[in-house]
């Protein structure tokens, strides 16, 4: 029996990427036993206000930057690329289609398993994919494995907790260090500072 390729899908705004999300798909890469991750960001993500976010191409230069020196990491630009508003299943849907031979996990935090329930077609996604959840210390985590179960048990699906918990890094926070002109050394990787600093992101 052919033994499926295994690629964790790490999807967000990346407005800017941090070492949280490096550290987060390090983690996952190791503990999953995945072959890749798969970082994807957003176009125009329907769930946020998207006057803070920076143009597709920025982040993902920025993405494309952090992600450079690692053989397991890989980005795709399906959301960018597809017109209109970004949903999960449909980037799930695509991905599965060009590569019905691979077995993908989806990564959330702990806090946005709480509203993928919010989320255009939650059932597709937990249909189609193994959601994979990073807890993080601002959740408790008795009340994260009661939703785990809730959720396993109304969609008849398969979530994985990964053991290692986020790094309590935001990129709101770091925007906001940018724009006070303060240092957001060890937030983010070298060459992503540096293109921050000479591009004069975030500080309007």
């Amino acid at each position: 029996m052919d033994i499926k390729k295994r690629i964790g899908i790490m999807g967000g705004t990346f407005n800017p990427i941090h070492l949280g999300h490096l550290i987060v798909a390090e983690n996952a890469y190791e503990e999953l036993n995945l072959d890749e991750v798969l970082f994807v960001p957003s176009g125009n993500p329907y769930m946020k206000d998207y006057v803070d976010v920076l143009d597709a191409k920025t982040r993902i230069d920025l993405v494309g930057e952090a992600i450079d020196d690692n053989h397991h990491f890989a980005m795709s630009t399906i959301e960018v690329d597809r017109d209109g508003n970004s949903y999960s299943y449909e980037t799930i849907a695509s991905l599965k289609q060009a590569n019905p031979d691979t077995e993908y996990f989806f990564m959330v935090g702990a806090d946005s398993l709480f509203m993928m329930e919010k989320w255009m077609c939650p059932e597709k996604i937990f249909s189609e994919v193994t959601v994979a959840v990073a807890s993080r210390g601002g959740v408790d985590q008795e009340k994260m494995l009661e939703q785990v179960a809730y959720l396993e048990e109304k969609y008849n699906t398969k979530i994985v907790v990964l053991h290692s918990r986020a790094v309590e890094i935001s990129s709101t926070q770091i925007r906001e260090r940018v724009r006070k002109g303060q240092s957001i050394r060890y937030m983010v990787r070298y060459k992503t500072e540096q293109v921050i600093r000479k591009k004069g992101l975030y500080l309007d």
